[in-house]
Order: C-alpha cells, then structure tokens, then sequence
C-alpha cells in the first residue's frame, strides 16, 4: 500500500549529471502518493545538460511518474526555479491544469504559512558571480566523480558509504558560514514575507531547526542525501531519507517472499 503524505517536496534531483539517482527517486515516488508535491528547483540541470549531458529515458521515467501522480491521484505539482534549471525563466509563469510553475509559493501548513522557494536568490556566489558558481561546480562534479570511485572501493571491503563533499563541506570554516548566513537571510525573508516558515533547498543540506523563531526546512538532495520532506495531514513536517526508507521496506518484502500463495479459484472461475 502506497504511504500518503499531505505534502511531498523534493529539490536538487540534478537530472543530466551522472551521479543523480533517479532510479531512486522514481522507486520512491512509487511507493508513495500525495496532494501536493513541490520540486523545488534544479530538478533538470540545465548547465550540465548544456556542456555534456545526455537525456536518458531513466530522466523520462521520472516526469512520467509525475504526470501520473496528477492523472492517477489529482495531485497538484508546483515546480520552483532553481538556478540549475534558469532555462524555465523564458517560459515563468507558467500552468497547465494541475501543473504550475514558478519561482515561490506561499503554502499554508495547518495554522502555519510557509515561505517555498529554491533559495539560490539569496546567495551572491550564484546571482552576482555566475562564473565562480560554475567554477564550484566543476569542483564538485569531480568530488562526486571522486567520491564514486571511492566507494565502490569501500562498498568491496564491506564498508559503509562515505561523501567526500559533506566531509569538504564541514571542514572548511568558510563553508559552515556560508551555510548558517544562508539560513538565516533565508528565515528573514520568511518574516519579512509574515511567514512561519521557510522552505528551501540548493546547499544539499537537509535540516528541519528553528532559527529566530522560524521554522527552518531544507530537503536535501537527490545527489548524496536522498532525501525529501513530508507532510502528514496534521501539518506535521519531517524529513525522509530513501536508504532509512528502503531499510523499513525489507522486512515486509521478506515476509512477503515467505506467504504461501493460495490462489483465489472463486475469482478466476467467476
């Protein structure tokens, strides 16, 4: 039975870079459904697609899923403009029946408003120095390329994953301002905008906090983390990470293998 949440939002899906893990994201999606869900920028990245990049029908699989969710189980799906994905800034705004896209959204969470947006407006490095963010990006691809090798390395020797980036990332002081600053400017538009909340993603880092009374949500990435944030009907927000995911699912997919099958002659003979 598929999990029904209120909300799903996903970001950062990268989709045309190597290392993006859309099988995973499309096994998820399938075993979930929702109301409403919110990519929230640099689902297709457009700048590598641009340089090297190959659309592959894994990629199709994904808006096919999506077309799904608003055929199958009326969901509305809200895409937010990221800055891996500026190409849609020819086309913003833009809607088609269930299908909106644009650059925030205001979404009401019980008795709570959240501000959504992808969050790249907000840091300099990507709207005043183009250049240095495509320049960073070069370095993280080869991170993620590097990262790759090594773990098939591990993975060999039985051991568990290990990200080069989020390791880079926490060691370097300039970073780890860069994160907190962002955070906060991000929670001052929340207020500024009469929010509870703020809803993002771009840094790959998913978190759920409170910073000056505002409600803090990041939904990670579908690079590294796997991750998105849900919604229950109650207006209760968590993050879930696909392999805490995919661990639970294993032992009903055991217990499953192990149920005799007793076919319904009733049925097949009606």
């Amino acid at each position: 039975m598929k999990t029904f949440y209120k909300t799903i939002i996903l970001s950062d899906i990268h989709l045309g870079i190597r290392n993006s893990r859309v099988k995973e994201v499309v096994e998820f999606l399938q075993q979930h459904r929702c109301e409403t869900l919110i990519l929230n920028g640099d689902i297709i990245d457009g700048w590598q697609l641009r340089k090297s990049g190959e659309w592959k029908k894994k990629h199709t699989a994904f808006f096919r899923i999506i077309m799904k969710y608003m055929h199958k189980y009326n969901t509305k799906v809200i895409y937010l403009r990221g800055n891996h994905d500026d190409f849609l800034d020819e086309i913003l705004p833009f809607s088609f029946g269930q299908f909106i896209i644009k650059r925030h959204h205001t979404l009401q969470s019980g008795d709570k408003k959240y501000f959504v947006v992808h969050g790249d407006i907000f840091d300099t490095v990507t709207t005043k120095l183009k250049w240095l963010a495509k320049l960073g990006d070069v370095g993280y691809t080869f991170l993620l390329w590097a990262n790759r090798h090594y773990n098939q390395y591990r993975t060999k020797r039985g051991l568990p994953y290990y990200s080069l980036s989020q390791v880079v990332k926490a060691k370097v002081k300039s970073a780890v301002s860069f994160i907190s600053d962002y955070e906060e400017q991000l929670c001052a538009v929340a207020a500024a905008n009469n929010c509870d909340g703020i809803i993002c993603g771009h840094i790959h880092q998913a978190a759920d906090k409170t910073i000056n009374n505002i409600h803090y949500l990041n939904s990670g990435d579908w690079v590294e983390t796997m991750s998105a944030l849900v919604e229950t009907t109650d207006g209760k927000w968590s993050i879930l990470y696909y392999n805490e995911w995919l661990q639970q699912q294993q032992p009903v997919e055991a217990s499953m293998n192990n149920t005799v099958f007793i076919p319904n002659l009733t049925a097949e003979l009606a």
